[in-house]
């Protein structure tokens, strides 16, 4: 009866409701992976412009002895004119059984290290906010691609029928780049982000027109019901529109969601000892809501830090950092203390990643905007480092180096590329074989590109 039900299953996922097709259309109902993974979901941190990684997660004495004197000649391949040598104003201690360094900015993050795998050889294309955003988030920097979530929600679907398997929480609008950051592209349109602007606390604010004040819920199931009749046949006449098949989709979840959403915004339900934990700040809340979302079984959540004022500190950055830091520090600890108090963490990957990384060096005064402090950093796209936890990860390691300065990946490099084709294997998908026809070609998240950074998995 096991093995029948397991041929049953396999069948279920093969369905078009199940996978879509290729033009476009089809839901988002549950499906096996292509292997057992090990995570089920994942939350993304995304500390929006780009933090130094030699300030936070990438300790480089070097800089200290070599403040003020030109590094490499004075010839490091920069977006923007940099100077000298530029020490971090932050002090590196060594944390957990593991001993990673952990700058001061992140003591409570410091704590969760030995949950923590430490990428810091990471690097990108290019030293552009917009380009680098779109790679991080899409695999691509120049043309509209589906989005990481998207495409996890295609590869394994949702396990909640009433709440969308993609939330991005992102606070005062949208960030640089705007809405393609969580888009579908080609990929069925229920598949795109939800977006929620998470600076409020109202559930009514969170998400509009959540409750109905001029319809009972009967009244509205039979109105849905109507709606749905003229769309069936109106999509009778357009097979295959993909867009006329979102729409409907959107309709029933809106529905749905009237009565659950409601329920995963509303923190008043917490315990007050788990809201202290995250702190009364819009950050400690976004975090909170990431967790109610995971469990309560939306694959893919997307936490922005900072769209408003980034982590792009071109100047004063010891005053920024510190600020941005702050503001992140205790509610990112609290979502790893409290996923792995409740058992999820094990399942649930969280990844904090910016776009790229900053300078060694000193950003010196820009002649066309006539100003600069001399005391920031520039962008660097050359070397970073991001961070994995949870899902299978090996935590309490580091993974691969850059160069003595911190300028460039030199040990172990992993490409963004790289990344994303980890993060798909950690929920036990082949990046090479997640594909969706369009235009002719089969399209992947990776493209033509990616190598699955078997090291930081356990």
């Amino acid at each position: 009866m096991g093995f029948g039900l397991l041929g049953l299953s396999a069948l279920e996922s093969l369905s078009p409701d199940a996978v879509g097709s290729s033009s476009g259309g089809g839901g988002v109902a549950t499906r096996l992976p292509h292997f057992q993974g090990r995570a089920k979901r994942v939350i993304h941190l995304f500390a929006n412009g780009g933090p130094s990684h030699v300030d936070t997660f990438d300790p480089k004495p070097l800089l200290t002895q070599l403040h003020g004197q030109p590094l490499n000649g004075g010839h490091l391949k920069t977006e923007r004119p940099t100077g000298a040598a530029f020490r971090s104003p932050f002090q590196f201690a060594k944390h957990g059984k593991c001993g990673t360094e952990v700058s001061e900015l992140f003591p409570n993050v410091a704590k969760c290290v030995d949950d923590m795998v430490v990428i810091r050889s990471m690097h990108a294309n290019v030293p552009n906010h917009e380009p680098s955003m779109m790679l991080m988030n899409c695999g691509e920097a120049r043309l509209p691609r589906p989005s990481l979530g998207s495409w996890v929600n295609y590869g394994l679907g949702t396990e909640n029928e009433n709440l969308p398997g993609f939330v991005s929480l992102c606070p005062g609008g949208y960030p640089t780049g705007g809405a393609p950051n969580w888009q579908s592209a080609f990929l069925p349109g229920a598949l795109q982000g939800t977006y929620i602007d998470s600076k409020h606390t109202d559930v009514e604010k969170l998400i509009e027109n959540i409750r109905n004040r001029s319809w009972t819920p009967s009244e509205q199931r039979a109105q849905l019901d109507l709606l749905s009749l003229l769309n069936s046949r109106h999509l009778k006449d357009r097979p295959e529109d993909a867009q006329l098949e979102a729409r409907v989709q959107s309709f029933e979840l809106a529905y749905r969601m009237q009565m659950e959403a409601t329920d995963a915004f509303d923190l008043s339900k917490e315990p007050k000892h788990v809201r202290d934990l995250y702190g009364d700040t819009v950050y400690g809340r976004q975090c909170l809501i990431a967790r109610r979302l995971a469990e309560r079984g939306v694959r893919f959540v997307q936490l922005w830090h900072a769209p408003g004022q980034p982590w792009d500190s071109h100047d004063d950055l010891e005053i920024n950092h510190r600020r941005l830091a702050r503001e992140s520090d205790q509610g990112t600890a609290a979502l790893l203390i409290d996923l792995k108090q409740r058992g999820l963490l094990d399942d649930t990957l969280v990844v904090w990643a910016g776009e790229f990384g900053r300078t060694p060096t000193v950003e010196l005064p820009s002649p066309a905007a006539n100003a600069g402090k001399i005391n920031g950093r520039d962008h660097n796209h050359w070397g970073f480092s991001v961070w994995l936890a949870g899902g299978g990860t090996r935590g309490g390691t580091i993974h691969g180096s850059t160069d003595e300065f911190g300028f460039k990946a030199a040990e172990n490099p992993v490409h963004v590329h790289d990344l994303h084709a980890t993060i798909l294997h950690a929920l036990g998908m082949d990046h090479e074989k997640l594909t969706f026809r369009h235009s002719g070609r089969d399209f992947r998240l990776t493209d033509v590109h990616g190598k699955v950074v078997r090291e930081v998995l356990a």
